[in-house]
């Protein structure tokens, strides 16, 4: 039995790997801090959130500009509980999003990576199969030739 050389089709088969879903992969390497970080960074940048900020401090300065005196708990003009419960969530949020926007990178370029991978393999794919066409060609002209003669 003589060995041959691998024709570009059997290389192909041999050398195929499966597609990575990277999806599932990022998501398994997040911790639960990760989790909760990419839940708000996916859910602060919403007009739902805007919508909730926007009626609560809304409510807080009409409450404390036109309720009765005696109800009133943050004076108009300063406002100083509503500045600083404003000022603490802005603290605490910021770096909440920093982080998911990160983990957010870090998924995209995974998944700019699997996209090279594939397109580098699919154009590996087509080049043998053109190669197969050609040679099919090739065989064809030559069984034709063949036949006129």
């Amino acid at each position: 039995m003589s060995k041959h050389a691998p024709t570009p089709l059997e290389e192909l088969r041999k050398n195929q790997k499966p597609i990575r879903n990277v999806n599932i992969e990022h998501n398994e390497h997040l911790s639960f801090f990760d989790h909760v970080a990419m839940f708000i960074t996916e859910h602060i940048g919403t007009m739902g959130f805007f919508f909730i900020i926007f009626i609560w401090t809304f409510g807080w300065l009409c409450w404390n500009i036109f309720a009765p005196i005696e109800y009133r708990f943050d004076p108009y003009p300063a406002f100083v509980l509503w500045l600083f419960i404003s000022n603490m969530i802005q603290i605490f949020l910021m770096p909440l999003i920093m982080v998911g926007q990160n983990l957010q990178g870090r998924h995209a370029e995974a998944r700019a990576e699997a996209d090279f991978e594939v397109n580098t393999k699919a154009e590996f794919e087509i080049e043998t199969v053109l190669e197969h066409l050609e040679n099919q060609n090739d065989l064809i002209l030559e069984i034709l030739g063949k036949i006129e003669k």
